[in-house]
C-alpha cells in the first residue's frame, strides 16, 4: 500500500468501525474509489460486527453478569485496536482473528 492509497482511503477505513451500517456505507464508498487500506479495514470491521453478533446471541443465552462484561469488554478493546490502527494509517490485523478475516472475506475488497 502506498501513503497515496492510505490517505484515499483512510476515511472509509475509519468509517467502517462505526456501527454495522458504516462498514456497509464504507464498502459502498470504496467501490466508486477503491483503496486496498479500506479493502483492510472494511475486511476486519466486517469481521468482528459479525463476529460480535453471533457469538452475543449465544452469550446472551446466558445469565451472568461477568460473562457479558468481559464479552463487551473484550470487544470493545478490539474494535479501538482496529480503529486506531486506522487512524494511525496502518494495515495491521486485530489480534487473534484478523488474519482469518482478511481469509474469510478476500473477495472483498481491490
Amino acid at each position: 500500500m502506498t501513503e497515496q492509497d492510505i490517505e484515499k482511503g483512510r476515511k472509509n477505513a475509519i468509517i467502517s468501525y462505526i456501527t454495522i451500517f458504516g462498514v456497509i456505507i464504507a464498502y459502498y464508498l470504496n467501490n466508486e474509489n477503491k483503496s486496498a487500506f479500506a479493502s483492510f479495514h472494511i475486511r476486519q470491521s466486517l469481521g468482528l460486527w459479525l463476529t460480535f453478533y453471533a457469538l452475543g446471541y449465544m452469550v446472551s443465552n446466558f445469565d451472568s453478569w461477568p460473562l457479558t462484561s468481559g464479552f463487551y469488554l473484550f470487544f470493545a478493546v478490539l474494535f479501538i485496536y482496529g480503529l486506531s490502527t486506522a487512524i494511525n494509517k496502518k494495515a495491521q490485523p486485530v489480534p487473534l482473528v484478523g488474519h482469518l478475516y482478511q481469509k474469510l472475506f478476500s473477495n472483498l475488497g481491490s
